[in-house]
């Protein structure tokens, strides 16, 4: 049994006991960690497709260690303008253990077909209970673009990382938010996350006027 899934942005075909490096995840170690973005998952040939994501499937792990990757060195140079510029780059990675695939959404997909010989008046009747689903998961996360400095795409990559709420935010320091960014596909690399946390602080602790009068301070979420 295997199964496709996205972690932190990137997709891994994984089954149980596998160990893989991630990029650079919120978790501490030895923390349980779930990720429900399963694409795909092949239950000895039995092959169930999401769309995009398999509904109440999972992938169940748990963090092993933080590490970083190898030195790479950066070099740029624009010839007769006198410019050269050399940094050198580690990839922060996240070392995880997969405990168990559960595939208790194919269950419930494979059940929808059935509907096809039902009335049209069933439909209506169920069309209400969508809004409720839909309520239910924008309340488990904040608006990290409330952030001075956070954009949709950094959001995305933030969440994308386990960090959904100004709680997660403001206990994360700057330096592991810094490592996600850097090890995003999106262009979020040069964005500042030094004041992020204590930003993130006003706002889970309700406190939106100081949260103002800071952000009045900032420039682009820097300090000036």
């Amino acid at each position: 049994m295997y199964a496709i899934v996205e972690i932190a942005g990137q997709q891994f075909k994984v089954s149980k006991d596998q160990r893989l490096f991630v990029h650079r995840l919120a978790s501490d170690v030895d923390a349980k960690v779930s990720f429900d973005k399963v694409l795909l998952i092949d239950n000895d040939g039995a092959l169930t497709l999401g769309a995009p994501a398999i509904e109440g499937a999972s992938v169940e792990a748990k963090v092993l260690k933080h590490l970083k990757g190898d030195k790479v060195i950066v070099f740029k140079k624009k010839r007769r303008k006198g410019y050269k510029k050399k940094n050198g780059h580690r990839q922060s990675f996240t070392q995880i253990i997969i405990e168990s695939i559960d595939a208790s959404g194919s269950v419930k997909k494979a059940a929808t077909p059935k509907k096809e010989a039902a009335p049209k008046a069933e439909k209506l009747v169920d069309a209400p209970a969508a809004p409720k689903a839909t309520k239910a998961k924008a309340a488990k996360g904040d608006d990290l673009k409330i952030i001075e400095g956070i954009g949709p795409k950094a959001a995305e990559v933030l969440v994308a990382a386990g960090i959904d709420t100004f709680a997660k935010l403001a206990a994360t320091a700057a330096a592991d938010v810094n490592a996600i960014l850097d090890a995003a596909e999106a262009k979020v690399q040069h964005l500042d996350p030094t004041t992020w946390a204590q930003q993130a602080q006003l706002a889970a602790d309700g406190k939106m006027d100081e949260l103002k009068k800071l952000q009045d301070e900032l420039n682009g979420g820097k300090a000036v």
